[in-house]
């Protein structure tokens, strides 16, 4: 082996110009408190979710109802989770049953594409 592999090469000093200074006291300072008097951040009080299907029993899930089914298909005609809908698991499997029915009943679109 020659003698340039051997010398390690110096390394310039890692310094940042960006860096910030160092803290003498070594204590953090205090954020400011962003909760409101429920204990919980942010202004907004989320409100309490519900099934539609549940709360009103006239409504039934029918794969002949596209306008109903309808609330329940994004704009690029994809099934909306029920985290979204607030939907319960049951009605739920029922509207998942019922969206791919009128969709084979031409009632609803498979894709933004098929429409009309």
């Amino acid at each position: 082996m020659s003698e340039e592999n051997t010398v390690k090469k110096e390394a310039a000093p890692a310094t940042r110009t960006d860096a910030r200074p160092a803290r003498t006291d070594g204590a953090r300072p205090a954020r400011p408190q962003r909760r409101g008097p429920g204990g919980r951040g942010g202004k907004f009080q989320r409100r309490r979710k519900f099934c539609k299907f549940c709360a009103d029993t006239s409504l039934t899930v029918d794969h002949k109802d596209p306008v109903l089914l309808a609330q329940f298909i994004s704009e690029r005609h994809k099934i909306i989770p029920s985290r979204v809908t607030s939907t319960c698991a049951k009605h739920q499997r029922q509207l998942t049953t019922a969206i791919k029915r009128a969709r084979v009943l031409a009632l609803l679109a498979f894709t933004p594409l098929h429409h009309k």
